[in-house]
């Protein structure tokens, strides 16, 4: 019995493991649940389960509480000095890229507000918070203000078709930039936009751009840590 129960296993193992390498089920492809499965292969769900459990260590599927299972993403790499378009990064996985307008608003600038030092209390921002999405799963969560006084344009601008980042980039020639990286839990409402556990690590990157204009942008990144990584080519200083 242990023998039939080991090479049902592997049987489904094998199969499950075969769909996901071949493309079949690509990534963000929702695996079927455990109980379909069992039904599926005429098993107790605890096989299944162990099944699932060995995919995800391989790191094969990955396992959310209340969501299901999911073909997991290769992680992605964008360069540290450049200003990267996160629509080409999920390309770059052969994975369907879309993007969701969380909420929008414009506001005045507070005093003391970090993000824009450069920018006077009481101007006006245009305060963006969006998803881009790598197949059916949330690959980054951006937030951003932009300075009106430097790019008034982006008070009308309709960014449910496309996304602030690339608009900008055609909007304004930017002259100096900034990157600041750095590690952080998950927090509740970034949790909840990318679907991952509260305190989840997550991989930050902030970035301040000006033109001759004045500041045009500051924008923060947040990618779940084990989806993401950062690259950078450099030469010996002279």
């Amino acid at each position: 019995m242990a023998s039939k129960d080991a090479t049902l296993h592997q049987s489904i193992l094998s199969e499950i493991e075969g769909r996901i390498v071949s493309g079949e089920w690509p990534p963000g492809h929702r695996i079927p649940f455990e109980v379909d499965l069992a039904t599926q292969y005429g098993c107790s769900r605890m096989t299944v389960n162990k099944v699932l459990t060995q995919l995800a260590k391989a790191g094969l599927i990955e396992r959310r509480k209340k969501s299901g299972s999911f073909v997991t993403q290769p992680q992605a790499q964008s360069a540290v000095l450049e200003i990267h378009d996160i629509k080409a990064e999920v390309q770059s996985l052969n994975v369907a890229y879309s993007y969701r307008v969380i909420a929008q608003k414009t506001r005045k600038a507070k005093a003391g507000e970090g993000q824009l030092p450069d920018v006077a209390p009481g101007a006006p921002l245009r305060e963006i918070t969006c998803v881009h999405f790598a197949g059916a799963l949330p690959f980054c969560l951006e937030e951003r203000l932009i300075n009106l006084e430097t790019v008034p344009d982006a008070a009308a601008a309709d960014f449910a078709e496309t996304a602030p980042g690339p608009w900008l980039v055609k909007q304004v020639p930017w002259t100096t930039a900034e990157h600041k990286i750095h590690a952080s839990p998950a927090s509740s409402n970034a949790a909840d936009a990318l679907d991952i556990p509260r305190g989840t690590a997550c991989l930050v990157v902030e970035r301040r751009t000006w033109s001759n204009a004045g500041p045009v942008t500051h924008v923060r990144f947040t990618y779940p840590g084990d989806r993401h990584a950062l690259v950078a080519r450099f030469s010996p200083a002279s």
